[in-house]
């Protein structure tokens, strides 16, 4: 294994050690001290679980080389991963959201010092996972891994969104302000609608690289530049450009002279991979389609 994979590997088993601990840590406490906003963020923390093992899962099938019935490899399972992640968090925020929701029409609960402590322990502990992760990712151009990262950012939201709740609760509490006791279950509201806006963003990008489309046009214009810098190239007939995964592929028509044999064709399709590749070290594969120009 690659020292890329083994370190996109440990972020991942990094991710899922701490999303259990912390989804333990915030429903026991949740249900000790009858917190709303602590007790849901446990509930989107378990949904990280099953978050974190989808996006090892994924991860690992990605990795695999190309086989008989995969001949483009296995990129897209990080796709299929990330997508999975978006679907959990928008089922969380929506679970957080309608318990929220309902906390509001009940009598409010004490707020307690130790749940203010749960909360702020997950919010660093969170932020630091996602710097982490996403920086790797980032780096190695995993989606799974970004996936995490980005799940990893939703819930610094609900720690955030929690610690402030569950402060101005302390704080009516300790001054009788009757409106601050309802902190927790606003709080709650506002991390679903935070939660929900991100794995709309995350299911829309997954969704786009299944659909194959182009990637982003200034990068499609540098390939274009590089293309037409090959001397042989008389005319770029067509270009496009897809992700799959960790990786990209390029499939290209351009125009040679006719006089041009056909071993020196090929060298030309050799010349313009190498010259994107060479540019671009995440593009897997370059198709390479000849037609002839004359003059």
């Amino acid at each position: 294994m690659s020292l890329e994979n083994k370190q996109s590997s440990f972020a991942i088993w990094i991710s899922l050690i701490s999303n259990v601990f912390l989804t333990v840590l915030k429903i026991v406490v949740g249900l000790l001290f009858n917190s709303q906003v602590l007790l849901a963020d446990g509930v989107h923390n378990a949904g990280d679980v099953i978050a974190s093992v989808a996006a090892l899962s994924a991860m690992r099938v990605s990795k695999r080389p190309p086989d008989e019935d995969h001949p483009y490899g296995h990129g897209k399972a990080e796709v299929v991963g990330a997508g999975i992640v978006a679907i959990i968090l928008a089922i969380a925020a929506l679970y957080i959201g309608y318990h929220s929701v309902l906390a509001l029409f009940e009598t409010p609960h004490k707020a307690t010092f130790t749940v203010l402590i749960a909360a702020a322990i997950s919010l660093i502990w969170k932020q630091v996972l996602y710097v982490y992760t996403i920086n790797i990712g980032k780096k190695e151009n995993s989606k799974g891994l970004i996936a995490t990262a980005y799940d990893h950012l939703a819930d610094v939201y609900a720690s955030l969104a929690a610690v402030i709740g569950i402060g101005l609760a302390m704080i009516g509490d300790h001054f009788n302000i009757a409106v601050l006791a309802y902190g927790d279950p606003v709080a709650g509201i506002i991390v679903a609608i935070l939660v929900l806006k991100l794995a709309i963003g995350m299911g829309k990008e997954s969704v786009d690289v299944l659909m194959e489309k182009n990637i982003d046009s200034e990068t499609m214009e540098i390939i274009f530049e590089l293309v037409q810098s090959v001397s042989e190239v008389k005319r770029i007939d067509r270009i496009r450009a897809r992700e799959h995964g960790h990786y990209i592929i390029v499939d290209v028509r351009v125009s040679i002279s006719a006089s041009l044999s056909i071993q020196e064709g090929h060298d030309v399709s050799k010349e313009i991979k190498k010259t994107i590749i060479k540019q671009y070290s995440n593009v897997e594969e370059v198709l390479v389609h000849l037609n002839p120009w004359y003059e």
